[in-house]
């Protein structure tokens, strides 16, 4: 191999091309010039106007592309801003190469302004990897080890802290690059104990979590639970689908409770959890963690998620490959009795609402969704009402925040529809979010418009955080302040940002414009005001 004089930056530059990190998403600060400055033509820079911003478009668009994905951030400052976001992606198992300028070596001894004096610390714990090369010639391999850790499963966000002066470092190259793993297998004799133990179930139960989509199972779920004729209900306030919601089999999601989860699966003698957490609660509700005579089987890629289970059998592996080799093993179940088909109740005012209900916004939203939409939801206080009235029915089509924090979703709508664009498929991405999330993250509205994506967003205002609403009577906390959400012109902030913006008070106004944006060449920014209401919780 001959070697090729040059610097830690081309070195660097050539192993990110290498390994398709040729997108990079960030808001540039000093301290990151030096590792931006001439910039390739073949990459792609992804303005955000917040570091928040930037991570969450970098997490939908790893997502959409089921790669890991490039974020550069402004030192120890605009790590700091990025840090809710951060905590969905690894919430969310997202592979993420997260990178900050670090101030020049020289200096660093001193503590000077914008340095970083415990750089790896920071991001921990929700980080996979945090580390800044101890020197400059360490950085492509940095990079590759980063990339490694950030894919292997369970996959998730990285950190890497690099001082200003480092790039310009002479350096041979190329760097080493590396093919790396990202799956990995289940244990035969255990896999085999638990179909014996699934068959043997006179009532099983099957949920479904967000990593079986995410690698892939969607189809081979749907074969495991008609081999065995057994109910499936979606997880607990899960990031994404992984199964028809309008299947014969489907029994909807499980509750966000300790009580709601147990009382859902009475009667179930087994209830078997695949790729999720045992199980993802909200709300303090006291209850049992089962029902009482129900046995658990977990399988999952998240050694701390088998972990932190706090009953049932674990096995650890990729979900796809544990549901196709559970499907061959397991008996057929076609003795079981099939559950009953979920009926929603589907009941809508016999005059139109004024403000309208959730339920004839979704009811609306249900009768002009186009095929094959991709649905993005932040609207915490209606999650029910889009269960029952957009069921996901194909793989790759829902996308939630993972950590349960807000300002995830209108950024990470940008990133899945440049995901999209990336790799060529044409789908129509939707964003439904509520008016209190919409602000936290509204400055990746002018990203959309820079970009020209034809993205969707229905913020529903009902002038309140509705969902705090409800905790504060769950909790009984009165007199809470901060609320209410009174004056919010949200067209007139979307209209600023370069969005197409139009408001609506009737299922008509909003059918038309829904339809009218689907076609527009640019982002367009839905409001309709709503009542508010009681959440379930």
């Amino acid at each position: 191999m001959n070697n090729i004089k040059t610097t830690v930056h081309g070195v660097t530059y050539d192993l990110l091309r290498s390994l398709g990190l040729t997108t990079v998403f960030g808001n540039p600060g000093s301290t990151e010039q030096t590792f931006l400055q001439d910039f390739p033509d073949d990459f792609h820079y992804v303005l955000a106007l917040q570091e928040a911003s930037a991570i969450a478009m970098a997490d939908g668009f790893a997502q959409a592309t089921e790669r890991p994905a490039l974020v550069n951030l402004h030192s120890c400052a605009g790590l700091g801003n990025s840090m809710g976001n951060l905590i969905a992606a690894y919430k969310g198992h997202t592979p993420l190469i997260v990178t900050a300028g670090q101030q020049h070596r020289e200096m660093l001894v001193g503590d000077p302004y914008l340095a970083s004096p415990d750089a790896t610390m920071m991001p921990r714990p929700w980080v996979k990897w945090a580390y800044e090369p101890a020197r400059a010639e360490a950085v492509p391999e940095a990079f590759m080890r980063a990339y490694a850790m950030a894919l292997q499963p369970p996959a998730g966000p990285v950190f890497l802290s690099i001082p200003l002066d480092d790039w310009n470092h002479p350096l041979d190259g190329p760097a080493i690059r590396r093919s790396v793993s990202s799956s990995f297998a289940p244990d035969p004799e255990r896999l085999r104990h638990f179909a014996d133990r699934i068959s043997a179930s006179q009532h099983p139960a099957l949920v479904f979590g967000p990593d079986v989509d995410r690698v892939g199972g969607w189809q081979d779920a749907v074969a495991l639970a008609e081999k065995l004729n057994a109910a499936v209900y979606g997880a607990p306030l899960a990031d994404r689908t992984s199964f028809p919601e309008d299947h014969p089999l489907y029994q909807g999601p499980l509750g966000m409770s300790l009580q709601s989860v147990s009382e859902r699966l009475e009667g179930h003698d087994l209830v078997v959890v695949i790729g999720t957490e045992v199980f993802r609660y909200y709300p303090w509700v006291p209850g049992d963690i089962l029902p009482a005579g129900t046995d658990l089987l977990h399988i999952t890629q998240d050694p701390g998620a088998a972990g932190a289970a706090r009953v049932g059998d674990s096995l650890l592996g990729n979900p796809q490959q544990a549901i196709r080799q559970l499907t061959e093993l397991v008996a057929v179940g076609s003795a079981r009795t099939a559950p009953p088909p979920l009926a929603w109740p589907r009941e809508l005012p016999a005059t139109p609402s004024s403000p309208l209900t959730p339920d004839e916004v979704y009811a609306a939203l249900s009768r002009v969704r186009p095929p094959h939409a991709v649905i993005v939801n932040e609207s915490t206080s209606t999650m029910g009402q889009h269960a029952q009235w957009l069921p996901t029915t194909e793989p790759r089509s829902f996308y939630g925040t993972a950590s349960g924090g807000i300002g995830w979703a209108v950024p990470a709508t940008v990133g899945i529809a440049m995901g999209l664009r990336a790799r060529e498929v044409k789908r129509p991405v939707v964003a439904l979010v509520g008016d209190g999330s919409f602000q936290y993250s509204i400055q990746a509205l002018w990203t959309a418009a820079q970009h020209r994506l034809s993205v969707v967003y229905v913020a529903m205002r009902n002038g309140e955080y509705s969902i705090l609403k409800s905790f504060a009577e769950l909790e009984h906390t009165p007199g809470v302040p901060g609320l209410d959400l009174p004056g919010l012109d949200i067209v007139g902030v979307a209209r600023g940002f370069g969005c197409r913006g139009v408001e609506v008070t009737t299922t008509e106004q909003l059918e038309a414009e829904f339809t009218a944006a689907l076609g527009a060449d640019g982002p367009t920014v839905i409001v309709v005001t709503t009542a508010p209401q009681k959440t379930a919780l």
